[in-house]
Protein backbone atom coordinates (compact mmCIF):
# COMPACT_ATOMS: atom_id res chain seq x y z
CA UNK A 1 0.00 0.00 0.00
CA UNK A 2 1.06 3.29 -0.40
CA UNK A 3 2.18 5.62 2.15
CA UNK A 4 -0.05 8.47 1.45
CA UNK A 5 -2.89 6.47 1.16
CA UNK A 6 -2.29 4.25 3.85
CA UNK A 7 -1.81 7.08 6.16
CA UNK A 8 -5.39 8.77 4.93
CA UNK A 9 -6.83 5.30 5.65
CA UNK A 10 -5.22 5.20 9.25
CA UNK A 11 -6.61 9.15 9.49
CA UNK A 12 -10.03 8.19 8.49
CA UNK A 13 -10.10 4.92 10.89
CA UNK A 14 -8.20 7.55 13.95
CA UNK A 15 -11.77 9.78 13.47
CA UNK A 16 -14.53 7.20 12.92
CA UNK A 17 -12.97 5.58 15.96
CA UNK A 18 -13.03 9.05 18.67
CA UNK A 19 -15.71 10.47 16.67
CA UNK A 20 -15.88 13.67 18.01
CA UNK A 21 -13.61 13.67 20.55
CA UNK A 22 -11.70 16.36 18.47
CA UNK A 23 -8.44 16.91 21.41
CA UNK A 24 -7.24 13.08 20.87
CA UNK A 25 -7.62 13.35 17.20
CA UNK A 26 -5.82 16.16 16.99
CA UNK A 27 -3.00 14.64 19.35
CA UNK A 28 -2.64 11.85 17.44
CA UNK A 29 -1.86 13.44 13.99
CA UNK A 30 0.54 16.00 16.19
CA UNK A 31 2.37 12.52 17.43
CA UNK A 32 2.05 11.62 13.51
CA UNK A 33 3.92 14.85 12.07
CA UNK A 34 6.42 14.53 14.95
CA UNK A 35 7.46 10.95 13.94
CA UNK A 36 7.64 11.78 10.61
CA UNK A 37 10.34 14.33 11.17
CA UNK A 38 11.98 12.10 13.56
CA UNK A 39 12.11 8.90 11.29
CA UNK A 40 15.27 10.74 9.12
CA UNK A 41 16.85 10.30 12.11
CA UNK A 42 16.65 6.78 12.71
CA UNK A 43 17.91 3.59 10.16
CA UNK A 44 15.66 0.80 9.50
CA UNK A 45 12.38 2.13 10.30
CA UNK A 46 9.30 -0.09 8.67
CA UNK A 47 7.45 3.38 7.30
CA UNK A 48 3.96 1.74 7.65
CA UNK A 49 4.78 0.06 11.29
CA UNK A 50 5.44 3.61 12.55
CA UNK A 51 2.50 5.56 11.20
CA UNK A 52 0.06 2.80 12.47
CA UNK A 53 2.04 2.74 15.97
CA UNK A 54 1.46 6.60 15.73
CA UNK A 55 -2.03 7.23 14.75
CA UNK A 56 -3.59 4.46 17.17
CA UNK A 57 -0.98 4.43 20.35
CA UNK A 58 -3.81 6.01 22.22
CA UNK A 59 -7.08 4.41 21.05
CA UNK A 60 -7.10 2.42 24.69
CA UNK A 61 -8.10 5.79 26.19
CA UNK A 62 -11.88 5.02 24.89
CA UNK A 63 -12.06 2.08 26.25
CA UNK A 64 -10.47 2.69 29.32
CA UNK A 65 -12.61 5.66 30.30
CA UNK A 66 -15.68 3.65 29.35
CA UNK A 67 -15.28 0.52 31.35
CA UNK A 68 -13.24 2.49 34.06
CA UNK A 69 -14.65 6.04 34.16
CA UNK A 70 -10.78 7.31 33.64
CA UNK A 71 -7.38 6.59 31.86
CA UNK A 72 -3.81 6.36 32.49
CA UNK A 73 -0.42 5.27 30.90
CA UNK A 74 -0.73 1.84 32.51
CA UNK A 75 -5.72 1.85 31.03
CA UNK A 76 -4.02 2.85 27.72
CA UNK A 77 -1.45 0.22 27.22
CA UNK A 78 -3.73 -2.51 28.55
CA UNK A 79 -7.11 -1.76 26.87
CA UNK A 80 -5.41 -0.56 23.14
CA UNK A 81 -3.37 -3.26 21.37
CA UNK A 82 -7.15 -5.24 21.12
CA UNK A 83 -8.51 -2.07 19.79
CA UNK A 84 -5.25 -1.33 17.34
CA UNK A 85 -5.37 -4.93 16.54
CA UNK A 86 -9.11 -4.58 15.06
CA UNK A 87 -8.91 -1.23 13.56
CA UNK A 88 -5.96 -2.89 11.76
CA UNK A 89 -7.32 -5.93 10.61
CA UNK A 90 -10.74 -3.95 9.27
CA UNK A 91 -9.01 -1.79 7.01
CA UNK A 92 -6.40 -5.21 5.88
CA UNK A 93 -2.87 -4.02 7.59
CA UNK A 94 -0.47 -6.86 7.07
CA UNK A 95 -1.06 -9.68 10.05
CA UNK A 96 2.28 -9.51 11.27
CA UNK A 97 2.70 -5.51 11.43
CA UNK A 98 -0.84 -5.70 13.07
CA UNK A 99 1.26 -7.92 15.75
CA UNK A 100 3.98 -5.25 16.07
CA UNK A 101 1.46 -2.31 16.35
CA UNK A 102 -0.12 -4.08 19.15
CA UNK A 103 2.74 -4.43 21.42
CA UNK A 104 3.89 -1.09 20.53
CA UNK A 105 0.65 0.53 21.67
CA UNK A 106 0.58 -1.51 24.80
CA UNK A 107 4.19 -0.77 25.26
CA UNK A 108 4.48 3.06 24.79
CA UNK A 109 3.92 4.75 28.34
CA UNK A 110 6.30 2.11 29.86
CA UNK A 111 9.99 0.82 29.99
CA UNK A 112 11.00 -0.82 26.60
CA UNK A 113 9.98 -4.61 26.15
CA UNK A 114 10.67 -4.62 22.63
CA UNK A 115 13.64 -3.48 20.61
CA UNK A 116 11.44 -1.65 18.00
CA UNK A 117 13.13 1.76 16.68
CA UNK A 118 9.20 2.59 15.87
CA UNK A 119 8.69 2.29 19.28
CA UNK A 120 11.42 4.53 20.09
CA UNK A 121 10.55 7.09 17.95
CA UNK A 122 6.51 7.19 18.69
CA UNK A 123 7.80 7.49 22.54
CA UNK A 124 9.97 10.49 21.80
CA UNK A 125 7.47 12.36 19.48
CA UNK A 126 4.69 11.34 22.36
CA UNK A 127 7.01 13.09 24.59
CA UNK A 128 7.54 16.33 22.41
CA UNK A 129 3.41 16.30 21.89
CA UNK A 130 3.18 16.33 24.93
CA UNK A 131 5.41 19.18 26.46
CA UNK A 132 4.45 21.34 23.55
CA UNK A 133 0.95 20.30 24.69
CA UNK A 134 1.77 21.43 28.68
CA UNK A 135 2.97 24.80 27.42
CA UNK A 136 0.18 25.85 25.29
Amino acid sequence: MKHEQLKGQLIKTLVDFFDTDYRRITHAIEVLKQAELLVGHYDHVDEELLLASAVLHDVGIKPSEAQLGYNDGKTQEQYGPAVATELLEKIGFDPDKTKKVAEIVGNHHSKSRYDYVELEILKLADQIVNKIDNIN
